[in-house]
């Protein structure tokens, strides 16, 4: 296999990639395969609707609570391990959440429970994990692989969200879901004989990357690798003035503003984006007339876009800039809420456009990361951050958005609510897209 080191000579490493995009499709495809037989789920187990609702809200409270501890684990270990055991886990969680425990002493929902918070440790894992391989091992190539990582997410979320319920029908719910632990052994499979063990893995990540021409876990240092000059640039960049060399490069990331701007923008596209995706269907039918048989169909227009949308950020960026990119992808996502409100009857192009921008926006903050924090140290702590605060928000978001239409007998005061937090979130974003990149030496 060509290492990424000389590949990147003469483009992007397709081994590699591929293995990174196999590991994408399992981050998001366990839990979408969950809302289509919810109501078998919680017939069989005796489970209120109340409890049910845990089961798709406990991965993101992962999402939100184990990112520091994962975030610090990943720094004292090899990547190449750090995705293994993620998948391993995705794949546990899978079945154990499937696994018929009737005839074990204890609740009967127990192991449906403990495989769900297996699910949410092991996606958070590769949440964190994967954007830093990129950034390593793509230096070149960070916001192309992230709108492609982003893209091969949501191919997982729709193929899960159509196929599960007629699997279901046919096989029973417990085999439906369980069946889609097979994307797990097959990216496990192809990660292990894609990326070679890394010898020096724990050193190299303490480090923030490997110094000045050294050989990395996958061959000699590429020239586009961040160097320590460009961890101190970007550190003299965010306002380090007045200290010695070494402290304005070993700045912690939580020292910066410009971080917790983007955990103020990522908290409310997430939020905005799980608000939308768990009461959808619902809101369709109350504002613009779909019949429930539908609505779960039309819904699915918001997922499925966004394949397009993870692709789009980084064919935008060859012609425009961040910022005007950042602003066409926050006038779309704007069109979902403000469409529901103005002109419901046009729900398609609505659903559509913004499902298209809830994607491409994901990768513009992560590719912001990327940008603004160039060593895999930096960016580590700056992912875990944003995702921590992020997710911590995005968890009670849709419940926040069922006890406003409770409270007023209407999805319009939870929409424009929405409405509310995107107006903000593109204030935020285009003073961040506007923020010159860091000069490197």
């Amino acid at each position: 296999m060509a290492t990424p080191a000389r590949a990147f000579r003469g483009g992007i490493d397709g081994v590699l990639l591929v293995a990174v995009l196999l590991v994408a499709v399992n981050l998001r495809a366990p839990l979408t395969a969950l809302p289509p037989v919810v109501s078998d789920v919680a017939a069989d187990l005796h489970l209120t609707a109340a409890a049910a609702g845990l089961l798709t809200g406990i991965p993101v409270l992962c999402f939100a609570l184990a990112t520091p501890a994962v975030a610090g684990i990943l720094g004292r270990s090899s990547l190449r391990t750090a995705i293994a055991v993620a998948l391993l886990l995705i794949l546990a969680g899978t079945l154990l959440r499937s696994a018929d425990l009737s005839g074990v002493a204890g609740p009967v929902a127990a192991g449906t429970f403990a495989g769900t918070v297996l699910l949410g440790l092991g996606i958070t894992t590769a949440n964190l994990a994967v954007p830093m391989i990129a950034q390593r091992d793509f230096p070149g190539h960070v916001g192309t692989v992230t709108g492609l990582y982003t893209a091969a997410i949501n191919v997982g979320t729709v193929a899960t969200t159509a196929l599960t319920a007629p699997l279901a029908g046919a096989v029973g719910w417990r085999w439906a879901l369980a069946s889609w632990g097979v994307l797990a052994v097959v990216a496990l499979v192809w990660w292990l004989r894609a990326v070679p063990r890394e010898a020096t893995g724990r050193a190299a990540c303490r480090r923030g990357g490997p110094p000045s021409g050294t050989t990395t876990p996958h061959g000699p240092r590429d020239p586009g690798t961040p160097t320590d000059d460009q961890a101190l640039a970007t550190a003299a960049a965010e306002g380090v003035t007045g200290t010695d060399p070494t402290a304005a490069r070993d700045r912690h990331v939580l020292a910066t503003p410009f971080t917790w701007w983007l955990c103020a923008m990522f908290a409310l596209q997430s939020s905005s984006f799980y608000a939308l995706t768990a009461w959808l269907p619902l809101i369709l039918e109350d504002l613009a007339g779909i019949p429930s048989s539908a609505s779960g169909g039309a819904a699915s227009l918001f997922q499925g876009f966004a394949i397009l949308g993870g692709l789009a950020v980084p064919l935008a960026t060859r012609r425009l800039s961040m910022r005007t990119t950042f602003v066409g992808i926050a006038v779309l996502w704007l069109t979902l809420p403000v469409g529901l409100l103005v002109a419901p009857g046009a729900w398609v192009v609505w659903a559509s456009a913004a499902g298209v921008a809830q994607a491409a926006n994901f990768v513009v903050i992560f590719t912001l990361v990327a940008q603004r924090f160039p060593t895999v140290r930096q960016g580590r702590q700056a992912s875990a951050t944003v995702q921590s605060v992020g997710y911590c928000f995005a968890a009670a978001a849709p419940t926040a958005a069922g006890a406003l239409q409770t409270a007023t007998g209407t999805w319009t005061t939870p929409v424009a609510v929405v409405l509310g937090g995107l107006l903000v979130m593109t204030a935020i974003g285009a003073v961040l897209t506007g923020v010159p990149r860091p000069r490197t030496s």
